[in-house]
């Protein structure tokens, strides 16, 4: 991305993978977590929650299958226009991601639908009213 050059499938998974175990390991010490990535796909999602194909990794920092973890993923997905988003982004000073990619993003999203877990939160808001809407949601979950 910071090449210019959108990222796809193959150049997503891996990472979407690690961020997998990331979160099956926290679970299973029993933290909660808060994880902000654009995954811009219900694919990308999935394997958060369930791993590549649905199969669990291992946690390899704990030495063994979590599989008594079980990753509960609520999406908080930052809706706006593409004019909104794209005037914060030029404002953005050394963000690896440059403000010609923004037309792939939007083209790649997937917004979160029903049987997914998930808020809609617009970034028309100020962050303190951002940020309080989604803690809100949270207590109640």
């Amino acid at each position: 991305m910071g090449k210019g050059i959108p990222l796809n499938d193959q150049d997503r998974i891996p990472w979407l993978c690690n961020l997998h175990d990331i979160l099956l390991r926290d679970v299973a010490l029993g933290q909660h977590v808060v994880l902000a990535c654009s995954a811009l796909k219900k694919m990308y999602r999935d394997i958060l929650t369930q791993g590549k194909d649905g199969a669990a990794p291992k946690c390899k920092e704990l030495g063994r299958e979590a599989k008594g973890a079980k990753i509960q993923l609520l999406v908080v997905h930052l809706s706006g226009s593409f004019e909104v988003i794209s005037e914060r982004l030029l404002k953005r000073k050394g963000h690896f991601m440059p403000p010609e990619l923004l037309q792939s993003q939007f083209e790649t999203l997937e917004p979160p639908a029903a049987p997914e877990k998930f808020i809609q939160v617009s970034v028309n808001k100020n962050v303190s009213e951002i940020i309080a809407t989604i803690t809100e949601t949270l207590k109640m979950k």
